[in-house]
């Protein structure tokens, strides 16, 4: 794709993969854009922890296309699928769930975002764009505002996203509803041998379980800044249980390895000896992170000291849990609707212009992803929904896909508010009557076992 030349100027505040992502984007569009970043490129690729596993699905990898960027599918491992295994409270755990749902149509691509963001930078600079490394305050903020036609603020949770007000209508917690713990690591291939017992895929599906009273844990494909194809797990801990103990002593790679592997040994046994085989990978101190993350949805436009509207983009505009892999997926297509936006637009970029894409975005992507990570969360108004979804997909396959689907597209779930609402999306799925289909549900009373053993060395 070729640069036109321009005289409209844009900023971004934030070099995560969001900004880069609208800064290439705009510059591709013809804007002279400027990406300003706390830390050099160097020390974003290397310095720091990836921020979750990225874990992205057809509709934000379609955003990214038509920004003519890389998807990463010739690269990464494949995801085709989501296996899921649901247990029950107390000290008997019983296992109480189980199906695979497999992706129609797309696949999933968990990519380390220092790569990708590294990259795209890499583009941005050789193409003629400026990457300031300055730590940008409210004051500088607003010095950068006044010089630029439009101003996008991308740098996370913190820092400036307080200049954008919460959505109090829109924002449903009041604080974080897991403390999160990931580490990528390596050892471990992809071909139909691992993971057997879950999926006839074996390492194309990526594995989900779920506890009532202790939280959910992720193992998956991954494509790693250095160490290339690789895995990672991404464990979401509910406050004050076992699981919250263990992941907060959590102190560097090896000691989040650790904590995962006596994890699966005590909870999770059926994946036991794949996730014993897993490795960590050494040239990267920073492979682990672990925290927590208050779901909060923003207003979209802020206004400086001076009355300069500037638009919050990615997490500082929108934070959710990652359970449901929602966050870097919203922010790609969050940034190609504004790219798009901002190049078919001839007037000021001011708080109307602003507040309209971002509205449209809300509708568009923003509230369905919000409201199936509720789902996922296991948020007690949906918990009755939840339940006959997760029971119905243990029956029939097609919702079992449909249903693991709704993290690549979902929209569908905004009609669903009730319990004859999910009664009718099951009918639809396989044109029968929903409680005939949940009356054929039984409890999967112990899952199979993992027989897998690494190859010799």
């Amino acid at each position: 794709m070729t640069t036109e030349k321009s005289t409209r100027t844009a900023a971004i505040v934030g070099a995560g993969i969001a900004g880069v992502t609208a800064a290439l984007g705009l510059q591709r569009a013809g804007f002279d854009v400027t990406i300003y970043s706390d830390r050099d490129q160097k020390s974003l690729r290397d310095d720091v922890p990836a921020t979750g596993t990225a874990l992205v699905f057809g509709e934000a990898q379609a955003a990214e296309t038509s920004l003519g960027l890389d998807t990463y599918a010739d690269r990464a491992p494949n995801h085709t699928g989501l296996s899921i295994r649901i247990a029950g409270p107390g000290e008997e755990r019983p296992e109480l769930i189980g199906f695979d749902g497999f992706f129609d149509g797309f696949v999933g691509l968990a990519v380390d975002t220092r790569l990708k963001a590294d990259e795209r930078l890499t583009t941005f600079i050789q193409n003629g764009g400026r990457f300031v490394v300055d730590r940008v305050n409210a004051d500088s903020l607003d010095k950068i505002a006044g010089a630029n036609d439009l101003t996008l603020v991308a740098t996370g949770r913190g820092g400036l996203s307080e200049l954008f007000p919460i959505d109090d209508d829109r924002t449903v917690y009041d604080a974080p509803q897991r403390h999160l713990l990931t580490v990528t690591v390596k050892g471990l291939g992809y071909g139909p041998e691992v993971f057997a017992h879950r999926s006839s895929e074996g390492g194309a599906h990526s594995l989900f379980s779920i506890f009532a009273d202790q939280g959910e844990a992720w193992w998956g494909p991954y494509l790693h800044k250095d160490a290339g194809p690789t895995w990672a797990f991404l464990g979401w801990a509910r406050p004050g249980s076992d699981w919250d103990e263990r992941f907060s002593a959590a102190d560097s790679a090896e000691s989040a390895l650790r904590i995962a592997k006596d994890l699966y040994r005590d909870y999770i046994d059926w994946d036991l000896p794949e996730v014993q085989a897993a490795q960590v990978i050494e040239e990267d101190p920073h492979s682990w992170l672990k925290g927590a993350v208050r779901p909060v949805v923003r207003r979209g436009v802020g206004v400086t000291a001076s009355g300069h509207p500037v638009a919050a983009l990615g997490d500082t505009a929108v934070a959710y849990d990652p359970i449901a892999g929602q966050g870097a997926q919203s922010g790609l297509i969050q940034a190609q609707r504004l790219v798009a936006a901002a190049a078919a637009h001839e007037g000021a970029f001011d708080a109307d212009w602003i507040t309209e894409q971002y509205n449209d975005f809300l509708a568009a992507r923003s509230d369905a992803a919000t409201k199936v990570t509720r789902l996922f969360l296991s948020d007690p108004e949906f918990a009755e929904i939840g339940n006959k979804f997760f029971a119905a997909a243990a029956v029939d396959q097609r919702v079992a896909s449909t249903l693991v689907s709704t993290l690549h597209k979902p929209q569908p779930l905004l009609e669903i508010n009730s319990l004859a609402d999910a009664d009718r999306l099951l009918e639809a799925i396989t044109g029968e009557r929903a409680d005939e289909l949940i009356s054929r549900f039984q409890p999967a009373g112990r899952f199979e076992r993992s027989s897998f053993a690494p190859a010799a060395v």
